[in-house]
């Protein structure tokens, strides 16, 4: 973990998060590179911010919610795409999420709002942190969303936490619903 206690800190969000989100009957998901880390069960590296996806019918509640805790939006990202808040050093992303005409979770916001996400992507179990769960995307939508970002985005090459998150991800077993 960081010495200046960033990690702790964004733990304690998550924490705080996943609570309020609970109380208030919302549904969110641990995305990124927390995500991975809930999967393995140990934080791996250091983290810029805290990524998670919402349904988008449940921005609004959501953003009046962690407004009520002190959690400011960030101006630079319009609500509209996506919810960033934040709390002296600590960030939140929430990216949206929607249900197509048949069923499918697809993007819910932004230039690729409708595009179709990994089958079963929001079926994984809680992950874990020592005593700390928190819900998670699947591991297989991790991989692939890791695997697939520099082919989607070319502009975006791999970075090399994402090609350690990859190994990482990979090396943690077998993935029930594909990679």
């Amino acid at each position: 973990m960081d010495g200046d206690g960033l990690a702790e800190r964004q733990l304690d969000a998550i924490r705080e998060v996943t609570a309020l989100a609970g109380r208030a009957g919302i549904a969110l998901w641990l995305r990124g590179g927390w995500a991975m880390d809930f999967h393995l069960g140990v934080v791996t590296r250091p983290h810029v911010d805290v990524d998670w996806y919402c349904w988008r019918h449940d921005a609004d509640a959501l953003s009046a919610l962690l407004a009520g805790e002190g959690w400011r939006p960030d101006p630079r990202m319009p609500a509209t795409l996506q919810l960033d808040v934040g709390r002296d050093d600590v960030e939140l992303s929430f990216a949206y999420l929607d249900r197509d005409a048949e069923g499918r979770v697809v993007v819910g916001a932004g230039p690729w709002a409708g595009t179709p996400l990994p089958e079963g992507m929001l079926d994984a179990g809680p992950g874990r942190i020592g005593l700390l769960a928190a819900p998670i995307i699947s591991a297989a939508a991790q991989i692939e969303f890791k695997e697939m970002f520099p082919v989607w985005m070319p502009a975006r090459p791999r970075r090399a936490k994402d090609a350690a998150d990859l190994a990482r991800l990979r090396s943690s077993g077998p993935h029930p619903g594909g990679v």
